[in-house]
């Protein structure tokens, strides 16, 4: 059986007290005594009472909480931007209402409705792979509240958005492969809806075009979900081909690690016989052995910028007149899966 709470009107029946003057007590009021406010604190104390935040949210009309939208938060890159951002919500007393659409544009739908009945004041997402436009975050805008995307960011100029220049780290990762020799360079794409993986596969194609290579469409494997099975799919398509490549550069690391493992078991050796960059630095790319070069997109870097947009529209109004787009800088990290020399 659920026990009785302790209310202020039990600290107040107890001390012989108003409600009103416990109240300022409890809130160090200067109309109160150092020594009444140290008598209301001990008893509340021992008694256990605390605050009734949602009763005085309810007054206040604030709900203190913001609402995540994430794809997977089993993917590395999603929990390392919600941890960013729970850092920063944290500190600043939000608390954080985390939900995943499993990239799926129904379930994305159904969550916007429930963060909307639980009066969140603001929301951070990244959209699914199925959202194709984000007319159902509208309804927040014209509500007040102020919505910021993350990484798969919309074209839309009405929202607030935190990303990288994924077409500047995918050419810079494909001319890193260049300069260390390699010249049949294959890309193992995302899907080609979404603006991330449409822009590193034009990065790879502007770096191969700069530097006078072909751009063989036999070299570029399209995946659905770049999981670890579709790197396995991917490696043994380029297998099969009569000429493999002596590059490969993946729209993340879970296909470059499984593309390596095929490779490594067909008798090739990295990178000697074939180089490989993946993309997010995932933890297990500085375990892999030979150690994967990659693309650090800065996560938890995202999550806190986000988080800070974020804020700063809730507690200032007026900023959400205008949208606003952050652009982090990325990072090639260089390890022994391209070190030919």
């Amino acid at each position: 059986m659920a026990e009785n709470r302790i209310t202020i009107k039990d600290l107040a029946k107890r001390m012989n007290l108003s409600v009103s003057s416990i109240s300022r007590a409890l809130n160090d009021h200067p109309s109160i005594g150092e020594e009444t406010k140290k008598r209301v604190k001990k008893l509340a104390e021992e008694l256990g009472y605390f605050p009734n935040s949602v009763a005085s949210n309810f007054r206040q009309n604030r709900t203190y909480s913001i609402g995540i939208i994430a794809p997977r938060i089993d993917v590395y890159f999603h929990s390392l931007v919600i941890s960013g951002i729970e850092e920063v919500m944290y500190k600043s007393g939000y608390n954080v209402m985390i939900y995943q659409s499993r990239d799926s544009l129904e379930r994305e739908k159904a969550i916007t409705n429930i963060l909307q009945n639980n009066r969140v004041e603001g929301i951070i997402s990244c959209p699914s792979i199925e959202t194709t436009d984000c007319d159902h975050f509208c309804k927040f805008k014209t509500m007040g509240i102020p919505v910021v995307f993350y990484d798969r960011i919309p074209n839309s100029n009405d929202f607030s958005k935190i990303t990288i220049n994924d077409y500047e780290a995918a050419f810079n990762a494909t001319e890193h492969l260049i300069s260390m020799g390699c010249k049949r360079i294959s890309h193992i794409a995302g899907n080609q809806n979404t603006g991330i993986f449409s822009e590193r596969l034009r990065g790879y194609k502007e770096a191969l075009e700069k530097h006078h290579l072909n751009v063989d469409p036999d070299l570029i494997i399209y995946t659905s979900n770049l999981s670890y099975e579709d790197g396995v799919k991917s490696a043994q398509k380029l297998l099969s081909l009569p000429q493999q490549p002596d590059g490969i550069f993946c729209a993340n690391d879970y296909t470059a690690i499984s593309a390596m493992q095929v490779f490594l078991k067909a008798n090739y050796k990295i990178p000697q016989d074939i180089a490989v960059v993946g993309f997010s630095n995932y933890p297990i790319s500085r375990i892999i052995e030979p150690h994967l070069t990659t693309i650090d997109d800065r996560a938890f870097e995202m999550g806190k910028t986000a988080a800070k947009l974020l804020l700063r529209q809730i507690e200032e109004k007026n900023a959400l007149i205008s949208s606003e787009t952050i652009v982090l800088k990325s990072e090639l990290i260089i390890r022994d899966s391209t070190r030919k020399n």
